[in-house]
C-alpha cells in the first residue's frame, strides 16, 4: 500500500504540468479562470499558445528523461533500492512528453502539413536531433515491460543504453533551438555530464574479470 500510494503521488504530479497547460488552454478560450478564486494563480497560455505548448512539452520531457537517468546514480550513493522503483515511471513520462511535443509541432504549428515536415526533418538540424531523440525513445517505450525485459534477456539491457544518445540529442536539440540566452541549455548539459560523468566513473572503476586458470596440460 505504501508504494501504490507514492506511485499514484508520483503519478499526479507528472500530470501536473500536462493539467496547467489544459487550464490555461481554458482560460484563453472561455476568458476566465474559475480556478483563481480558490487561491491559484491565475493560468494561461500568452499571446502564443502553440510555442508555450511546444516549450512546456519540450521542457518537462528533458526533465523527465534527466530525472529518469538520475536514479541509478541515487540508487548507488545512497545504497536505497526504491529509485529503481520510479525509473521506468519517469521514462514514459518523457516519452509521453516528448511525443506531445512533437504532436504539438506537426499538428498544432505546421497543420499537420506533412511535406514541410520532412523538409523541416532534412534541413534543419535542431529539428532532425529532436525527431531522431523521440524516434529512439520508440523502441525504448515499448520494451519497458517486464515480459520485454524476459523476452529480450540481456539484449534489453544493451537496447536500453540508447538512453544515454537521446539525452545527449535532446540536449544538443534544445541548445541549436535557443539563440541567444543558453543559460537553461547550459544547465541541464550540467546535469547531463554529471550523470554520464558518474556512469563513466564507476564502469571504469569496476575490477577486470579474473582471468580462468586453464587446466594443467591443455
Amino acid at each position: 500500500m505504501r508504494w501504490f500510494a507514492l506511485k499514484t503521488a508520483a503519478h499526479l504530479l507528472a500530470l501536473l504540468p500536462l493539467a496547467q497547460l489544459l487550464r490555461g488552454a481554458l482560460v484563453d478560450i472561455r476568458g476566465s479562470d474559475p480556478l483563481a478564486g480558490v487561491g491559484l494563480a491565475a493560468a494561461t497560455l500568452g499571446a502564443d499558445p502553440v510555442q508555450a505548448i511546444t516549450h512546456a512539452t519540450g521542457d518537462w520531457a528533458l526533465r523527465f528523461l534527466l530525472a529518469s537517468l538520475t536514479m541509478t546514480p541515487l540508487r548507488r550513493l545512497t545504497g536505497a533500492t526504491w529509485p529503481l522503483r520510479f525509473r521506468r515511471l519517469l521514462g514514459l513520462y518523457a516519452f509521453a512528453y516528448a511525443s506531445l511535443h512533437l504532436a504539438t509541432y506537426v499538428v498544432l504549428d505546421l497543420g499537420g502539413y506533412w511535406a514541410q515536415v520532412f523538409e523541416d526533418i532534412v534541413e534543419r538540424p535542431f529539428i532532425t536531433v529532436g525527431f531522431a531523440a523521440w524516434l529512439l525513445l520508440v523502441p525504448l517505450a515499448l520494451t519497458s515491460t517486464r515480459g520485454w525485459m524476459r523476452r529480450l534477456g540481456r539484449r534489453w539491457g544493451q537496447l536500453h543504453r540508447l538512453v544515454y544518445a537521446v539525452a545527449v540529442l535532446a540536449v544538443l536539440h534544445f541548445f541549436w533551438l535557443v539563440k541567444s540566452d543558453l543559460r537553461e541549455p547550459l544547465a541541464y548539459a550540467a546535469v547531463l555530464a554529471l550523470l554520464l560523468g558518474l556512469r563513466l566513473f564507476w564502469r571504469l572503476r569496476r575490477p577486470a574479470p579474473v582471468p580462468r586458470a586453464q587446466p594443467r596440460g591443455a
